[in-house]
């Protein structure tokens, strides 16, 4: 039997550029969203630092042109990695703001706060973004909020979901759950739509955010969510859209007025912040332009870029989705002939060649926009808080049943178990030994291995030699990076 919580329970989705918080309503039997304090429903994951004081979300992304250095965004591309991780060192070249290795390899981001220098971490970072969302929320209930379900992409590794443990930690939130996003949007569409369904139904959830993606298999039936399969990437999302744009500008700058704006942060926040907006139009029109007053030296920049050139510039992009797409249906054993409704989720979902691309993939198959893209995450995760709640009765009896991402294996004295192609690009967990075990001939022993999952995807791994009796056992943490509160 599931553990019960006493006390208001709210659900966050933690993004990479966008968070949002919902809450279950017993008086309507369904999850609200809460909006913030500038009437939105969702509130940029940014955190800006000034001579004067800390601002988070919506003041923060304003001020960004003219704070670029010390305006933190994308700390969930930080959280749970190393300085040294390839996709760390590539986008340290993207960001404005300073990024250095810390105590055994952390990112650690410099920024200047109230004429003072910093290092933060990016779970530090996070928790202010977390504060919020809850703020937000107390503000609406009128009442403290202790517990929340927080979501994080399913492909995330265990040092990752052990990090946003910790960002809940470190402001003194319970997280009770930790819920892989588009198995929260599939209880947000499976609630709105198929709660009642008798017959089995398979959804494929198809999760494109702001910088991750995921996509998963999940079958419906009698109020059970079994999740089959899940493929995804932590590194590609609307972010990534971007700034292949912001590149394909700053070369139009150059080409028109000789003067090269790559390494003015500034100018590049206030590019950026138009591509974003021109990303968003080509949704809905078939050319969008930007205009941008002094972009440098005083000069004005006015370009414009057709929805076939933007498709072109992210065709490895677009690509790659589908890869992932087809990589779920196949470790599913499912027919893609086989899929009944087809989600969209997160908002970079709503790029027209996305939806093109996955309606030809399954057959001109009806694409699902039935929920919000930017909401279903954290309707699901509301959905989940009510049901680990004790005072709260009418929330319906869903069960989820799902699967753990990413493989694991172990490996004797010698190299890391290998998966993937080079044993470099594992992920080493961890390591113990078992002692106490007599010498015999080659392959006499046989020890018993056992990989324990909890319900936030934590892993416990034990060992037993059935000769000798020894055994050991490791739960994967953070050990001495963990943080406290």
């Amino acid at each position: 039997m599931k553990r019960k919580y006493e006390g208001l329970a709210i659900g966050i989705d933690l993004g990479t550029t966008y968070s949002c918080v919902a809450v279950w309503q017993e008086q309507y039997c369904r999850a609200e969203i809460i909006h913030n304090d500038q009437g939105n429903r969702t509130t940029p994951s940014c955190v800006a630092f000034t001579k004067d004081q800390r601002l988070i979300g919506d003041a923060a992304k304003n001020q960004a042109a003219a704070n670029p250095q010390h305006t933190v965004f994308d700390a969930k591309r930080l959280i749970g990695r190393k300085f040294s991780d390839q996709v760390v060192q590539d986008d340290i070249m993207l960001w404005p703001f300073k990024v250095t290795a810390g105590v055994n390899g952390k990112p650690m981001i410099t920024v200047k706060y109230k004429n003072q220098e910093k290092q933060l971490c990016a779970e530090e970072v996070s928790s202010v973004v977390l504060t919020k969302m809850r703020e937000i929320a107390e503000a609406y209930l009128e009442s403290p909020v202790k517990n929340a379900v927080v979501t994080v992409p399913a492909y995330f590794s265990d040092s990752q979901r052990k990090a946003t443990i910790d960002v809940g930690n470190i402001v003194g939130l319970n997280v009770m759950k930790i819920l892989n996003e588009p198995t929260a949007a599939a209880f947000a569409y499976g609630l709105d739509k198929r709660i009642n369904c008798v017959e089995k139904r398979n959804i494929f959830v198809f999760d494109l955010g702001g910088g991750t993606f995921d996509v998963s298999l999940l079958t419906i039936k009698d109020n059970v969510f079994q999740v089959k399969a899940t493929a995804g990437n932590t590194h590609l999302g609307g972010e990534d859209f971007d700034n292949r744009m912001v590149s394909y500008f700053v070369e139009e700058f150059k080409r028109k007025n000789k003067v090269d704006i790559s390494g003015n942060p500034r100018a590049l926040r206030r590019l950026k912040t138009a591509c974003e907006s021109a990303k968003r139009s080509l949704s809905y029109l078939v050319v969008a332009t930007i205009e941008i007053d002094s972009l440098c030296d005083g000069i004005d920049f006015s370009a414009s870029i057709n929805r076939a050139k933007f498709e072109e510039i992210n065709l490895e992009l677009f690509n790659e989705c589908m890869k992932t797409v087809e990589s779920c249906l196949t470790d599913a054993n499912t027919d893609k002939s086989n899929v009944d409704d087809v989600v969209l989720v997160g908002g970079s979902s709503r790029i027209l060649k996305v939806q093109q691309l996955l309606q030809d993939f399954f057959k001109g198959k009806e694409l699902c926009k039935s929920i919000n893209p930017d909401e279903a995450v954290a309707f699901g995760a509301a959905i989940q808080a009510a049901l680990l709640s004790e005072d709260i009765q009418n929330v319906p009896k869903l069960e989820l049943q799902d699967v753990t991402p990413l493989s694991l294996g172990r490996s004797l004295v010698g190299d890391i178990m290998d998966v993937r192609t080079r044993a470099c690009d594992n992920n080493l967990l961890g390591s113990f030994e078992i002692v106490g075990i007599p010498p015999a001939p080659r392959g006499s022993h046989a020890s018993e291995v056992c990989f324990s999952i909890d319900e936030n995807g934590i892993l416990t791994v034990s060992v037993k030699n059935n000769i000798s009796g020894t055994s050991n056992e490791i739960t994967i943490t953070l050990s001495h990076e963990r943080l406290s509160s």
